[in-house]
């Protein structure tokens, strides 16, 4: 098979296997991705490698494992401080209010250090920065593999972005209605596909998927322990 049909053969399986997964997130019990997500995701590198993409190539090789983690605890400070800072002014506050997170400490954590890492940060790395930058990258077309990879990373987030509607300041900036509905899906995948864009290049320049994985965890993880400690505390 020439690299061509290689590489769309490769991409088809990756859309199908997203597709299949964001249905079954919708329609399956409660926290169906913990479970089903890191299977996709082995069954990925699996994949990948059967296509000829090295671990280099996945952001998997040992060698960048130091550097990445470097990488990793410094996008987690840098999201710590942001964070605190937009905790402290009331205009921004009101983004951290998303009545999906309105938890008690304990399933916070659970949230936060499991559901998040196993249910949404593993296959979205794995498939996004991993295969999909690999894939796109084996032959220097680094621009290439930074576009595909962005662009599916907003596509992926049209369906969750429904959800938004319960977050205060969100309702209140694209009000009610299928316009409004359709205003905030698009403002959602054109900001995540620029956040996959900045995950891309932290990857290409670490050259590991532990450098996305912290910042990523770091922007969902944190956001979650912060929600709910604000809702605990009543800062409204």
């Amino acid at each position: 098979m020439s690299h061509n049909r290689r590489v769309l053969a490769v991409l088809a399986i990756i859309v199908t296997a997203l597709g299949m997964v964001s249905v079954a997130n919708r329609i399956g019990p409660g926290h169906t991705g913990v479970v089903l997500e890191p299977l996709v995701a082995v069954a990925l590198i699996l994949l990948a490698r059967r296509a000829g993409l090295s671990w280099h190539d996945l952001g998997l090789s040992r060698r960048t494992w130091w550097k990445g983690l470097k990488y990793a605890l410094v996008g987690i400070l840098a999201v710590s401080v942001l964070y605190a800072i937009a905790a402290l002014i009331p205009l921004t506050r009101q983004a951290f209010l998303d009545g999906r997170y309105q938890l008690h400490t304990g399933a916070a954590l659970l949230t936060a250090l499991v559901f998040i890492p196993l249910g949404t940060i593993l296959l979205e790395e794995i498939a996004f920065r991993g295969v999909l930058m690999g894939l796109f990258g084996q032959r220097n077309k680094a621009w290439l593999a930074v576009l595909v990879s962005s662009v599916m990373f907003g596509a992926w987030h049209i369906v969750p972005a429904a959800a938004l509607g319960a977050n205060r300041l969100i309702s209140e900036i694209f009000g009610a209605g299928p316009l409004a509905q359709a205003a905030l899906i698009a403002a959602v995948v054109a900001f995540t596909g620029l956040a996959g864009w900045l995950l891309c290049e932290i990857r290409r320049r670490s050259g590991s998927l532990i450098a996305t994985a912290g910042l990523h965890w770091a922007t969902n993880g944190l956001g979650v322990l912060l929600t709910s400690a604000l809702w605990s505390l009543r800062i409204v």
